[in-house]
């Protein structure tokens, strides 16, 4: 599948939530305070986040309060002012060689597939890709990681378990250097960002790594899980204070009706979104476009 049809495809359950009882909101006739207001509060049921669902209304009732407009006109007042909520990320260019990405997230969220699936991608453009077991409390993690590194073709490094992630990422940034690799991504264990040693055990894999070199880690991209919704903001915002995230990865978008969450989390954290999921297969983890996320939230809204 290309990619719109991707991102489409996985959209569909929050596009119903979100789209599915606007036109019967709207309805017919002139646009109300009444009518905005219901739509406001079924925007914040389907976890479009109470501030863009403001922005989304009050964008209606600046261009329509009193008109009678038609449903395409509506649908794109809101597409346009959803459009306006996002960014598109800057480019991602390596920074180094190699250039280091520390993948962090709460337990669950998806992170060691998302390693997978990106030292695939970076395979699959031509670069010499290493791959980090840093997840040292999980067999299962370690086991799973290095599976997909066999898969992609990818250098792996892990230690025992239960050993020091810190000295798993240090290993590995000597590895990737003496083998000429181009990227380093760098799994970590799942930790509850208000849990203070595990985000000190963290803040040592990044003190360990710049033992290296101080541009170490170059990323530092949070993963968070679509299926969580507005749950995401706050615990962004904790593990943001610990760490300069440069960027987010928001994963199981196809089995969500949250993904309007999306918006929000654009809107308000101003931390650029690197890539989404929407499947389990080794493609379905896109690059992020603003674009392309409008056009399959909004797919087959306008008549």
């Amino acid at each position: 599948m290309g990619l719109f049809s991707i991102i489409k495809e996985g959209l569909s359950k929050t596009r119903q939530a979100i789209l599915g009882e606007i036109k019967g909101i709207i309805g017919s006739g002139k646009v109300t305070d009444e009518m905005l207001e219901q739509l406001e509060e079924h925007l914040i049921q389907a976890d479009v986040g109470v501030e863009a669902a403001f922005a989304l209304t009050d964008a209606l009732r600046e261009h329509a309060l009193g008109k009678s407009l038609t449903h395409n006109e509506i649908m794109q007042i809101l597409r346009d002012e959803a459009a306006r909520l996002l960014t598109d990320p800057p480019a991602f260019t390596l920074q180094g060689k190699p250039h280091v990405i520390l993948i962090i997230g709460v337990n669950g969220a998806g992170k060691t597939t998302t390693i997978g699936k990106l030292a695939h991608r970076f395979k699959n453009e031509g670069k010499k890709v290493m791959v980090a077991a840093g997840d040292t409390f999980r067999a299962a993690a370690i086991e799973q990681l290095e599976t997909w590194a066999q898969r992609s073709g990818a250098e792996f490094v892990r230690h025992q378990e239960n050993s020091d992630p810190a000295a798993v990422a240090y290993d590995a940034c000597e590895a990737a250097k003496a083998r000429g690799c181009d990227v380093v991504l760098i799994d970590t264990a799942g930790r509850l960002h208000n849990k203070d040693h595990l985000m000190e055990e963290l803040r040592k894999v990044v003190r360990v790594m710049r033992k290296h070199d101080a541009a170490y880690p170059h990323d530092i991209w949070l993963v968070i899980d679509g299926n969580t919704g507005q749950n995401t903001i706050n615990q962004t915002k904790v593990f943001h204070k610990s760490f300069p995230l440069s960027g987010l990865v928001v994963t199981k978008l196809d089995g969500t009706a949250r993904g309007g969450s999306v918006l929000s989390i654009a809107s308000q954290l101003k931390i650029p979104i690197r890539w989404i999921g929407m499947g389990e297969k080794v493609d379905q983890l896109v690059p992020f476009s603003k674009t392309e996320y409008i056009d399959g939230l909004f797919a087959n809204a306008l008549d």
